[in-house]
């Protein structure tokens, strides 16, 4: 998050234009259900609503979030969803990565003249 602004996922507030969440620890795709009870598994994305040119007409999100939340959109369904308190901001959500076995650096090639 920018400038320590912080979200309360507890104090998660109902929006009459947008359904809102909260991820779970670790959670890369959306968990909601279609009404034949179908997970939708579309990819949750950072969303930056003060940029969408629709949520600019309706301006709820800003209101009552501010500028600067942080809010993750899935891509089909387009749920809202506030970051888990238990994840860290800023991180890659692919993981850590892992270490080498060998615990070597390669140095990169270098290219062909």
């Amino acid at each position: 998050m920018a400038t320590g602004e912080t979200v309360i996922p507890h104090a998660v507030q109902k929006l009459s234009k947008h359904k809102v969440k909260v991820k779970q620890a670790g959670q890369r795709a959306c968990n909601e259900k279609d009404e034949k009870g179908k997970f939708c598994g579309g990819h949750l994305k950072r969303w930056f609503y003060t940029n969408d040119a629709i949520e600019q007409e309706c301006g709820c999100i800003e209101k009552a979030w501010g500028k600067n939340a942080e809010v993750y959109r899935c891509e089909n369904c387009k749920t809202l969803y506030l970051p888990n308190p238990q994840d860290l901001s800023g991180v890659n959500v692919a993981g850590d990565g892992r270490i080498s076995v060998f615990g070597l650096t390669v140095p990169p090639k270098d290219e062909k003249k």
